[in-house]
């Protein structure tokens, strides 16, 4: 139902001005379509950049009329598709920045100190709430970067003194993998929170060591933005091995099938609740998942120590049910992801008729290196897993399907192990 349309001319070889113009015959309600670097009557430039709008003679008549309140919604994103069907996700000024605030805050990141780099897009929740609300905000320089590439964020990185940023872990990795990037010095990087996908602690580690920065690992969604994070100040065991704590006005909860409180340590369902939560789904009420006591249903089944802090264990969709027993996905992909020969690992299910399912590992592997299913076992064996935890298929394949956040797209890889068998 969207009146106008701002698109880019041309993006990594795309024409996004055609595209809108063929879908303009399905969409009514479209009045008028821009294009940043267009020409003629779609131009951008043409229309917007002349002069500023404050100059308008009737701006402040304008402004009156159409001013929002802090509690109408003014954001639409869409989840990211990693289990299924994308939901619009609509939230406020409020629940924005009542997740922004505190976020910054526990960061320690100020507007006198800090440069931003986002390399995330900005139609994602990471994008658009800490690559453009929170420099807003704070005030401080925010550098961007059009299509990810390690050695050209370094090169950014270098000359623009970046000291923070957030990106999910293929970026980190790609980091801290690239020899092009030791060309640049990047000693001004401070802090780099890995977000959006579970990090491989090995990968962590590595990065923390080899890069000389502060790696933080945070868990959230598009519905609640950053719900947990760690500190700069947390000691390794916490960084490395948990997802962090929740951050102030939010709450957690693990709780078993039954919505019982598990006890800390115990695997359970992830519930969430907090100002910073969203006001619901595009035109899909049904779906808002949120019980009378405000608590919300991530999807996600997590761990939680006795200090508060949360372990992401695997989304509840991607759960492997073998022969009536759970298998803990994200401890064995935690594993493979420590094989030297593994760049990229995902477990999914796959059907079985006497155990309903078993669990097939889709790898990507370093170049030159190969890795059999024999060899799989024999090194998740060698470090202590338990045997009906074994994934008993495997599948190397040249690369993961991913959201343009960069997380791997497991219902794809669950649509093609459904004709599978052991």
């Amino acid at each position: 139902e969207s009146k106008i349309v701002f698109v880019p001319q041309e993006f990594r070889g795309f024409d996004h001005l055609a595209m809108m113009q063929g879908l303009r015959p399905d969409l009514p309600a479209l009045k008028h379509i821009f294009a940043l670097g267009g020409t003629g009557d779609t131009s951008f430039e043409q229309n917007f950049t002349g002069r500023a709008w404050e100059e308008e003679m009737d701006m402040q008549a304008i402004f009156a009329e159409r001013k929002m309140g802090p509690n109408d919604v003014n954001e639409l994103l869409y989840t990211s598709g990693t289990t299924g069907q994308p939901k619009g996700v609509m939230h406020t000024a409020n629940t924005q920045f009542a997740n922004v605030k505190p976020y910054a805050e526990r960061l320690d990141l100020s507007g006198a100190r800090d440069v931003v780099l986002m390399s995330s897009p900005l139609a994602h929740q990471t994008g658009f709430l800490y690559g453009i609300l929170m420099p807003l905000m704070l005030g401080t320089k925010v550098v961007y970067q059009d299509v990810w590439d390690p050695a050209g964020a370094a090169r950014l990185i270098e000359e623009e003194k970046v000291t923070f940023t957030m990106a999910s872990t293929p970026f980190l990795a790609d980091l801290t993998d690239t020899p092009a990037v030791r060309e640049h010095d990047i000693s001004s990087l401070r802090i780099f929170l890995c977000a959006g996908a579970p990090i491989p602690r090995v990968l962590a580690e590595r990065a923390s060591k080899e890069l000389d920065i502060i790696v933080l690992s945070g868990w959230g969604m598009t519905e609640n933005g950053a719900v947990t994070t760690t500190e700069p100040n947390d000691p390794p065991e916490k960084v490395f091995q948990t997802d962090g704590k929740p951050l102030p006005g939010i709450e957690v909860r693990i709780v078993d099938p039954q919505g019982n409180l598990a006890p800390n340590g115990e695997e359970g369902l992830l519930q969430a609740r907090g100002i910073s939560a969203f006001v619901g789904y595009l035109k899909k009420p049904e779906l808002h998942g949120t019980d009378d006591q405000g608590w919300f249903d991530t999807g996600d089944y997590a761990r939680m120590d006795d200090d508060g802090y949360i372990r992401i264990t695997g989304r509840a969709k991607d759960i492997i049910i073998r022969g009536g027993e759970n298998v803990p996905v994200v401890e064995v992909e935690e594993l493979l992801y420590r094989h030297p020969a593994v760049i990229d690992a995902a477990v999914v299910a796959m059907p079985d008729p006497r155990l309903g399912e078993r669990g097939c590992a889709f790898v990507t592997l370093t170049d030159g290196s190969s890795l059999t299913l024999e060899d799989m076992v024999a090194y998740l064996r060698d470090n202590k897993i338990a045997r009906n935890y074994l994934p008993e298929r495997l599948e190397v394949i040249d690369e993961m399907p991913r959201t343009a956040s960069g997380k791997i797209q497991k219902f794809k890889l669950r649509d093609m192990a459904r004709d599978f068998t052991v």
